[in-house]
């Protein structure tokens, strides 16, 4: 992957070099240091503040019986994030991310109307329509809904800068999206082998009758493979399609991005085929145990952080590995430097490029 400014990754490199350690001795973290100094044009750059994005929205194809679950769930589990109750929630809470749940088209009415604070989580209600159209039957948006989805994805990435972020993590909740994902990628050039999985546990029977829908799908769209906005109108949905807004919205702001699981890194996936710079702002945060989620990390160049065989999804793994990103910046702001410890060396102090 393509660097963006050498200097401060020579920079940063010489900071992590002068600390009281042997050279390298912090492996990975050390790496991720300098990627975040890149994206922040900072050394050593900082993680003072962030917040996760659960994108949620009901899937039309979940009308096919791809998933163990009814689709009220989730709206269910949407409100079940509002009150705190959820993983992310917990997982969040204990790595000190805010919780954003973003409606971008749950089916349902009885949600707060306007963005407004609670205890354990803010919301905002950006819903293009209550769900997506059936993918196997028909188009999952029109073209001016896939617009506004992604340009209201864009939106929020200009939030996250104006409340002052400096990470961000994106996390999917929505019945069905595990499809809609799986056809989206078999669109662009992926074998539907290699990306249709159980998704919530369903038996083989239920396997078999997924990829087939998820191949017919993608069959009915008939859209140029690295054409990302119209594999997002054809196949996706309006919170995919707000995902991958989001991403490409953050270029140029300094706020990295880490992403969680399969659905979320289908979407992502969407955005670097509008974008192929993408890769450079963000972080894969764990490696999902859901099967397609690794061929779709490698495409776009991206090492997972942690692999903890999870599949939870609602940004669960993406807190986690932000977490650890976290604590290899904070590793390089507060460790000594040689000459600060009256060790034969030198140091270097904070620079903005």
């Amino acid at each position: 992957m393509e660097r963006i400014n050498t200097s401060i990754k020579t920079a940063m490199e010489n900071h992590l070099n002068n600390l009281t350690k042997p050279l390298g001795s912090l492996g990975n973290l050390e790496s991720y240091c300098v990627k975040m100094a890149e994206i922040q044009k900072r050394v050593p750059p900082k993680i003072e503040k962030k917040a996760v994005y659960v994108f949620a929205g009901d899937h039309g194809v979940a009308a096919e019986g791809v998933s163990l679950y009814p689709q009220e769930v989730t709206r269910q589990m949407a409100l079940n994030i509002l009150s705190g109750g959820a993983g992310i929630n917990a997982l969040a809470g204990g790595t000190g991310w805010d919780v954003i749940l973003v409606d971008a088209g749950v089916s349902g009415n009885d949600f707060p109307a306007d963005s407004e604070t609670k205890p354990l989580c803010y919301f905002f209600r950006e819903r293009i329509r209550q769900g997506s159209g059936n993918c196997l039957r028909e188009s999952a948006m029109t073209a001016e809904e896939t617009t506004r989805a992604l340009e209201r994805g864009k939106a929020l990435a200009r939030d996250a800068v104006n409340r002052g972020f400096d990470m961000t993590a994106i996390g999917d909740l929505g019945i069905g999206n595990t499809t809609s994902a799986s056809a989206m990628l078999v669109a662009a050039g992926f074998s539907s082998a290699s990306v249709v999985d159980r998704g919530t546990g369903i038996d083989s029977a239920m396997l078999e009758h997924k990829r087939v829908v998820v191949e017919e799908a993608a069959r009915r769209a008939n859209v140029p493979p690295g054409d990302g906005v119209a594999i997002l109108r054809e196949l996706g949905s309006p919170d995919f399609a707000m995902m991958a807004g989001f991403i490409l919205g953050l270029e140029g702001t300094g706020i990295a991005c880490v992403l969680d699981g399969f659905p979320v890194t289908s979407a992502a996936f969407m955005a670097w085929l509008i974008n192929p710079k993408i890769s450079d702002w963000l972080f894969a945060g764990h490696l999902s145990k859901v099967a397609g989620h690794k061929p779709v990390l490698e495409r776009m160049g991206l090492e997972p952080i942690v692999n903890l065989n999870m599949r939870l999804g609602e940004g669960t793994g993406a807190v986690i590995g932000g977490y650890i990103v976290e604590l290899g910046v904070l590793a390089a702001r507060q460790m000594a430097s040689f000459a600060g410890a009256g060790i034969s060396g030198s140091s270097i102090t904070e620079e903005k490029f």
